[in-house]
């Protein structure tokens, strides 16, 4: 199953083992935002961002991430159906 263009990544994670091959799917889905949200999503954006710039060699792994301390879980529905992707659309929530 692909991953819609925009994830909205809702947080307490399972396990956290699960982050690294969550975002290497969304790379392969090109995935182009993922909007952390819950608490703690902070720290897991910047996991995230880590695993995304990997060693650096690839320019072409690029995702733009955003998390949302203290906001409502609709707010962050309400950008995440602003975000725009040329030629795709699809919004999804996904839990770990």
């Amino acid at each position: 199953m692909a991953y819609q263009p925009v994830v909205v990544l809702q947080l307490p994670l399972s396990d956290p083992a699960l982050l690294e091959p969550f975002v290497e799917a969304c790379l392969a889905d090109r995935v182009d935002l993922i909007a952390i949200w819950g608490e703690g999503c902070e720290a897991v954006e910047d996991d995230v961002d880590w695993i995304i710039v990997g060693d650096g060699s690839n320019p072409d792994r690029h995702i733009t991430t955003s998390s949302h301390p203290g906001e409502p879980l609709e707010e962050v529905l309400n950008m995440a159906r602003c975000w725009r992707v040329e030629g795709r659309e699809g919004i999804e929530i996904v839990r770990l």
